[in-house]
């Protein structure tokens, strides 16, 4: 699994029951080459045009993005291969142990499905993978949803339904990623949807504000904790059309990026300082989801995601959930799963539902007229 964050590769070993269930075996988390990750950016920023479609910013972006969807393939299997040999050397992994797939969810470069005619795109060719690795590859998870009239995303709720529903208790599963999403699980309905920014605004904005720095995040949210909430800049940011929308909604870095910050600061003093609208970004982020899990009647939420990582943040999601909503946040450590490898197990999980020819996408959470099984077949051989 490699999300919106553009930080690394996560790679899990799972081991299913007949019931779907899965245990992890070993997992890690390969950086993404510095170059291999702007290349990548670049390919996901678009320009609106008056009529809100998309435009690409390159005059050669179809070439671009071939070199691209190979480049990220070939990177995904040389760091799957080293990671079935050390499991191999740690004896996790048997010499002549079978492993049935690799769930592939590849790398979102564009994400329309609001357009006239709704698209998705997700890069690293599975061919490629399947071939270098010697491996069958699932992969393509998101068409068949936009197909039949769905956003496409998220496809998380479901593996959260099949692992943590409570069958006495409605809880909310919060990942946040580059973007953050919700998950509803209720005794007899599942819903989901994006609500926003999780991390991305934060790092592109920290980012470009520390260009040398070895590190493409703001570590426990330390430089917004050096600045405050401006409130007229929150004001203006909550009022963005997508965050009134109720799901199925979904969005990623092609709308929530620098170009759409940029827009809004131009409506505010320019001396405002970095660490004042990295601290209101956070704010953002937090709100954004606490307004959701607040309309939903959630009362427990578990959050995975890299952003269990950003301490500042975390802390500000718990306050307002108390505050706003009498609700409870938990990291899903407490559900039995660490939080790094949720997605990259919920990937697992859709190869595994393909395998058994099981529905893995949820109407009710993407607006699709139907549950539909996911994927599509790459052979090795």
């Amino acid at each position: 699994m490699s999300g919106t964050s553009l930080d690394g590769l996560d790679i899990a070993l799972c081991d299913f029951d007949t019931n779907g269930v899965p245990s992890l075996l070993a997992a890690t988390t390969t950086p993404l080459p510095k170059d291999l990750a702007q290349q990548l950016a670049r390919l996901s920023q678009i320009q609106r045009l008056a009529s809100n479609q998309p435009q690409c910013v390159t005059n050669d972006n179809v070439h671009l993005q071939a070199v691209a969807d190979r480049q990220f393939a070939e990177f995904s299997a040389s760091a799957v291969n080293q990671f079935i040999w050390a499991q191999q050397q740690a004896g996790v992994i048997h010499t002549d142990s079978i492993i049935t797939a690799i769930g592939s969810h590849g790398q979102t470069i564009r994400h329309w499905p609001t357009g006239d005619t709704p698209y998705t795109v997700q890069i690293g060719c599975p061919s490629t993978l399947a071939a270098l690795t010697g491996i069958d590859v699932i992969a393509d998870f998101r068409q068949k949803d936009i197909a039949l009239g769905g956003q496409g995303a998220p496809l998380a709720p479901a593996f959260h339904r099949a692992v943590f529903a409570q069958a006495q208790h409605t809880i909310g599963v919060l990942n946040i990623g580059g973007i953050a999403n919700l998950t509803l699980l209720a005794a007899d309905s599942t819903l989901g949807f994006d609500t926003g920014p999780g991390n991305c605004l934060l790092d592109s904005w920290f980012v470009r504000h520390h260009p040398e720095s070895a590190q493409q995040y703001d570590a426990d949210g330390q430089f917004a904790q050096q600045g405050e909430v401006v409130p007229a800049l929150l004001e203006s940011l909550l009022a963005d059309p997508f965050f009134s929308l109720t799901g199925p909604k979904s969005t990623g870095r092609e709308y929530f990026n620098l170009a759409w910050l940029d827009a809004w600061l131009q409506q505010h003093p320019a001396s405002l300082s970095h660490t004042d609208v990295q601290r209101t970004l956070l704010e953002l982020s937090a709100r954004t989801v606490v307004m959701e899990i607040q309309r939903l009647g959630i009362q427990h939420c578990y959050v995975c995601g890299g952003g269990v990582h950003n301490t500042a943040l975390m802390q500000r999601i718990s306050e307002l959930a108390i505050a706003q909503a009498s609700c409870q946040v938990h990291s899903t450590e407490v559900l039995g799963v660490a939080p790094d490898w949720v997605e990259a197990l919920a990937f697992a999980w859709l190869a595994w539902s393909f395998v058994q020819r099981r529905p893995s996408s949820l109407a009710s959470v993407t607006g699709a007229s139907r549950d539909a099984v996911l994927g599509g077949l790459f052979p090795a051989a």
